[in-house]
């Protein structure tokens, strides 16, 4: 599949996802910058990564002081996600606001176990 049709269903699934969150939730996913990229490669840290990471929630968290230096973004790997779901447009539709949900939890201060306590990891 090709990275624009990946990135054109991820922004329509993020869009349609953002809508109907609770209002506080919406205004942090609205505040947030969201990266979509192919895979990790690109980041100052991403020779940490594994590789097949599906999203990663970068900087401080909403609730600590953020400078110039350091600011939060969500980043989506959108190759990552799509063979994770075993190439379907369904599940990866599915799959992108699960994880994009995931990330946001990590920017309002939830840590994993927040974040499963949830049902988005």
């Amino acid at each position: 599949m090709d990275f624009e049709t990946l990135s054109r269903w991820a922004d329509e699934e993020l869009k349609a996802l953002t809508k109907v969150l609770p209002e506080d939730v919406r205004a942090a996913a609205q505040k947030i910058p969201v990266s979509m990229e192919e895979k990790p490669g690109r980041g100052a840290f991403d020779d940490e990564l594994e590789g097949d990471e599906l999203g990663l929630f970068e900087g401080p968290s909403a609730m600590e002081e953020a400078d110039a230096a350091e600011l939060p973004r969500i980043r989506l790997f959108l190759t990552n996600l799509w063979e994770w779901v075993e190439e379907d447009e369904q599940d990866y539709r599915d799959e992108v606001g699960t994880t994009f949900l995931h990330e946001l939890g990590h920017y309002l201060g939830w840590d994993e176990d927040d974040v499963n306590e949830r049902g988005l990891a």
